[in-house]
């Protein structure tokens, strides 16, 4: 085709071309559903069992593919790696031991880069899952277990390159991986482990004690403190807030800069006031052990800028607000 005709291409035509290819991609992964059966959850059960790593292995977009189920494994809570075919004939090999499980990926099961180390595999004592279109290809047959992805057509209007049948490859790793993670009991907290660096790691992760403010002296008096005593605590923590504690150091009440102004505007001279006397009593606190995103859902609930921090005994150990919790990137 020349230059003019690629830039001649009517936009009906490409908008038809590129539904078409999702039409047929859609109807692949739908597809995979009559599949799915004994096979299936013998795989499930032979990789929950497996002691080692699931070595995920493919050539050519294949192994594109592999590499992402691979990840996906690995992300969530099933140990995996992915194992270059053409490089396990040449040493990489070593990397798979017989607590492994291996999964192959190839279309045509006739990949010989894959077909070539199937023996060894054997010799190893490696259980081998076969992800193939076709059920009698040779890697399909020589298979403890044969995973069938086959599509009825690709996307191509050539019906060449691989395009639908690589999506139900993928897609058919992914119920692997969600079957998997669900019969590991993985859960939110799991996820966030192994992503640290994301935002659910951050909000699942980070503790109130990581961010809250605990130095000493903590902006806190007893119920009798005056106004002064109030304010010069609160000067003092810098967060505009004041909590009010008994003689065990548990809080009782709390004072915050926007009272302050209240009790201006409502009471004039403050004068003689002790802190229980304006103290706003039984404040809404959040546990030092608490996850940083449980604080940040109280202040946006209640509206409010700060909360103190206690321990067990409900004595306070800090403060929080909302800038640290911005800067830690939770909220």
């Amino acid at each position: 085709m020349n230059a003019q005709n690629k830039s001649s291409i009517e936009a009906g035509r490409i908008i038809k071309l590129a539904t078409e290819a999702l039409d047929i991609e859609a109807r692949a992964v739908q597809g995979l559903k009559q599949f799915l059966g004994d096979s299936f959850v013998a795989a499930v059960r032979l990789m929950l069992a497996c002691r080692g790593r699931v070595v995920v292995s493919g050539m050519g977009k294949s192994g594109h593919v592999g590499r992402k189920i691979a990840a996906t494994l690995a992300s969530t809570g099933t140990p995996a790696l992915f194992l270059h075919p053409a490089e396990a004939s040449h040493g990489d090999l070593g990397m798979v031991t017989s607590a492994d499980v291996m999964l192959a990926i190839s279309n045509s099961g006739e990949s010989d880069e894959l077909n070539i180390i199937v023996p060894v595999l054997k010799r190893l004592g490696v259980a081998l899952v076969a992800m193939t279109g076709r059920p009698d290809s040779t890697l399909a047959r020589h298979a403890d277990i044969h995973l069938n992805s086959a599509v009825a057509q690709e996307a191509c209007p050539l019906n060449l390159a691989p395009t639908a049948s690589t999506i139900a490859q993928m897609a058919l790793g992914d119920a692997l991986a969600v079957t998997l993670l669900d019969a590991r009991g993985f859960g939110e907290e799991d996820f966030a482990r192994s992503h640290p660096g994301g935002a659910l790691g951050r909000r699942l992760l980070i503790r109130v004690r990581d961010l809250m403010r605990a130095t000493v002296p903590l902006p806190c008096v007893g119920a009798d403190a005056s106004i002064d005593e109030i304010l010069g605590a609160m000067s003092v923590g810098g967060m505009g807030i004041t909590a009010i504690v008994d003689a065990a150091g548990k809080v009782i009440g709390v004072f915050t800069d926007g009272d302050l102004r209240r009790a201006i505007q409502r009471r004039g001279d403050l004068n003689g006031l002790r802190a229980s006397d304006v103290m706003l009593p039984n404040p809404r606190v959040i546990h030092a052990d608490a996850l940083a995103a449980e604080a940040a859902a109280l202040m946006e609930q209640h509206k409010v800028t700060s909360v103190l921090v206690v321990d067990d005994e409900g004595r306070l150990v800090g403060t929080l607000n909302t800038n640290v919790l911005l800067r830690a990137k939770v909220i």
